[in-house]
């Protein structure tokens, strides 16, 4: 069996994973270029494998087509808008994911840049280290409150941190969960009132046709002058041009960004700005999630490539 496997950071922390390949004699490719694969280079890696585990490369209709041999797409995280799932579906090509390798890494993230943006932290280091000292005020997160946009596996984990902060916390979804709401105190709202409502709003559902652009200049404006904005989820989700003049102009007090239109990051006016916290999509980069990640993709793939079920399987 040929394997490629797209993601930089897989079995970087355990060779765990790799073994479950190695001892039943799978020929592997890896990805060494330090970056995700173009286009071009996709087209011609994949004609003759029959497993990828692949990151956020695309893997478009296209792609798909013309990987004659490929039984299984094993998805190294949970986001799938880079795979064309109806045309592997067309071509009975399985494709799984590990959702729940990463949620607490995500949470841990997307709690963290609320205390960023709160306490002004990053500004904060930064004057320190050039030499100035002077005293950064900041806002509180204490018994504020929390929008959370899409209440999945990730969203109800930065739930349980903030129910130790005491946050009052408002939830918008299309699937409603009573069990869960019920036990922590959480009060569903349709959007309007949940941007109108909140201090902190992170943003924590799919990219798909009826999620793009969802925030943009209209939302926007709804949401209060001192709130923060943050989106560890997909970029696309959150209009940039929107974003950028929305804190230019003081419309909002501040956002974080994990996710972006286009990755890796170049040019961006976003850069430019004081109120705006900017990571390179490390969400589910901790040791322990890259482990958990780097194990249930192998065991999607090998399960398929095997004959059997796999646990995490999406089409």
């Amino acid at each position: 069996m040929k394997i490629l496997i797209t993601p930089r950071s897989f079995a970087s922390f355990s060779d765990k994973s790799l073994k479950m390949f190695t001892e039943r004699g799978y020929e592997i490719k890896r990805n060494n270029t330090g970056r995700p694969y173009e286009k071009e280079e996709m087209l011609k890696l994949i004609r003759d494998i029959d497993g990828i585990i692949i990151g956020i490369d695309e893997l478009s209709a296209e792609i798909i087509e013309g990987a004659d041999a490929l039984k299984v797409i094993s998805k190294y995280g949970i986001g799938l808008d880079n795979i064309d799932i109806n045309t592997a579906t067309n071509k009975k090509i399985i494709v799984t994911s590990t959702p729940t390798a990463n949620v607490d890494a995500v949470a841990d993230l997307a709690f963290g840049l609320i205390l960023s943006l709160a306490r002004r932290i990053p500004e904060a280091d930064k004057k320190t280290k050039s030499g100035k000292w002077e005293k950064i005020i900041g806002k509180s997160v204490w018994e504020k409150t929390l929008g959370v946009i899409g209440l999945g596996k990730i969203s109800r984990q930065v739930v349980k941190r903030a129910i130790g902060f005491e946050m009052n916390i408002l939830a918008f979804d299309i699937v409603k969960d009573k069990k869960f709401v019920q036990k922590y105190g959480i009060k569903y709202v349709n959007l309007e009132k949940l941007l109108r409502k909140s201090d902190y709003i992170t943003i924590h559902i799919p990219l798909n046709d009826a999620t793009r652009g969802m925030i943009s200049y209209e939302e926007l404006e709804k949401m209060k002058k001192n709130a923060f904005l943050i989106n560890t989820s997909r970029g696309g989700i959150v209009d940039e041009e929107a974003l950028y003049d929305a804190l230019r102009n003081n419309k909002l007090r501040g956002a974080a960004l994990d996710v972006y239109n286009n990755e890796p990051l170049r040019e961006s006016p976003l850069k430019e700005l004081d109120n705006m916290i900017m990571t390179p999509h490390i969400g589910a980069y901790t040791e322990e999630a890259i482990e958990n990640m780097s194990i249930q993709a192998a065991q999607n793939l090998i399960d398929v490539l095997e004959g059997r079920e796999p646990q995490n399987r999406v089409n």
